[in-house]
């Protein structure tokens, strides 16, 4: 492993990234379960204090199991080529105990799942534009920038970290893939989550990156609505975030399902172009949809709109027709593929379908 990881040209890693199993033992107190920050498909995040008093977070494969093992050094192999201020740094590596162990920093404020859903969001418009577009900014790096070319392959807002000061970080590279200089796709077993998961790949199992693009629309659609990618107890219309946002723009009534707080701040221009954006990344068509780059780039202009004061003077019916005023439905029927019929089915699963290599959303 060590030999495979130092022929990397530009790693990161080098032989003090290595971690004794005592020392991981010691810094967790023996795995207790008070010490368990999370759960991945794969294994269990402790948090831990090293000797130097540094805090990190120790992700523990679950189980001796050849594709869990391979999970981890396919995780390790990437990240040790990754150096962005919003990805999550890989500190090290332990391979001498009975499971391999991966070392990060440790990123104290949770998921962006949790601040969306979980908490009484504190959220401002601003913060979620600048989260969406660190997160945009790092995919836009893994996938022109890094070495070799990657695909993160489960963007989710379970995978997005907030640090101290709330700046993004990805996170758990376990299912990416490197793709070779020489290709624009992969072809790979599905794999990711339900809910963000790019029908176009789910359909012809050929990867490229704009299938996170398509995950990250998924996310975009999360900040603005506060609403669960897939909710079993919304109705079957609302049931999947990414068919139900579509929708409601076709229809003209997005102001209903976007999140007070996100009207309230948002000027009736800026929510109508992150809402095109969002529309555009969830283009069933994957040539159609932006480059990560592209969205990055837009995101950050439209942290740039400012609030005019004539716009708190809107009433409610004003303010509704004017952010309903949408595209014509000719340009919505290139977001949802030829096949009008029953969108839903595109994006939706029933819950007794088995997919092995897919995770349930949680």
């Amino acid at each position: 492993m060590k030999q495979k990881i130092s022929s990397i040209d530009g790693t990161s890693a080098d032989s003090s990234k290595f971690f004794t199993a005592e020392q991981l033992k010691k810094a967790t107190n023996n795995y207790a379960e008070n010490q368990i920050i999370g759960h991945g498909g794969y294994g269990v995040v402790y948090k831990g204090i090293l000797s130097d008093q540094r805090v990190v977070a120790i992700k523990k494969s679950k189980v001796m199991d050849a594709n869990q093992v391979e999970q981890f050094i396919n995780e390790l192999l990437i990240v040790t080529q990754v150096n962005h201020r919003n990805v999550v740094k890989l500190l090290g590596c332990c391979f001498e105990s009975e499971v391999p162990e991966l070392v990060y920093e440790y990123i104290p404020n949770g998921t962006l799942f949790e601040h969306i859903h979980k908490t009484l969001s504190r959220l401002t418009l601003e913060h979620r534009l600048r989260i969406a577009a660190e997160a945009a900014g790092a995919l836009s790096y893994l996938h022109s920038a890094a070495s070799i070319p990657i695909i993160h392959r489960d963007v989710k807002s379970t995978n997005i970290l907030l640090d101290t000061n709330y700046v993004a970080k990805m996170a758990d590279f376990g299912a990416s893939r490197l793709v070779p200089l020489d290709q624009t796709q992969v072809t790979t077993l599905v794999q990711g989550t339900l809910g963000y998961l790019d029908p176009e790949y789910f359909q012809t199992g050929q990867l490229n990156e704009k299938s996170d693009v398509y995950s990250f629309g998924v996310v975009l659609a999360e900040l603005l609505t506060g609403k669960k990618p897939i909710c079993l107890e919304r109705s079957q219309e609302e049931r999947n975030l990414a068919t139900y946002f579509l929708v409601s723009m076709k229809e003209n009534r997005l102001y209903q399902i976007l999140e007070p707080r996100v009207v309230k701040e948002g000027t009736l221009e800026q929510l109508q172009a992150i809402a095109e954006l969002v529309k555009r990344c969830l283009y069933v068509k994957s040539e159609e949809r932006p480059t990560m780059k592209e969205v990055a780039m837009e995101l950050e202009s439209l942290r740039k709109y400012r609030k005019d004061p004539w716009v708190n003077q809107q009433s409610h019916e004003e303010s509704e027709s004017l952010l309903s005023d949408e595209a014509p439905t000719d340009l919505y029927a290139l977001s949802i593929g030829p096949s009008t019929g029953d969108i839903s089915g595109q994006y939706s699963f029933s819950s007794s379908t088995t997919f092995p290599l897919i995770k349930p959303f949680n």
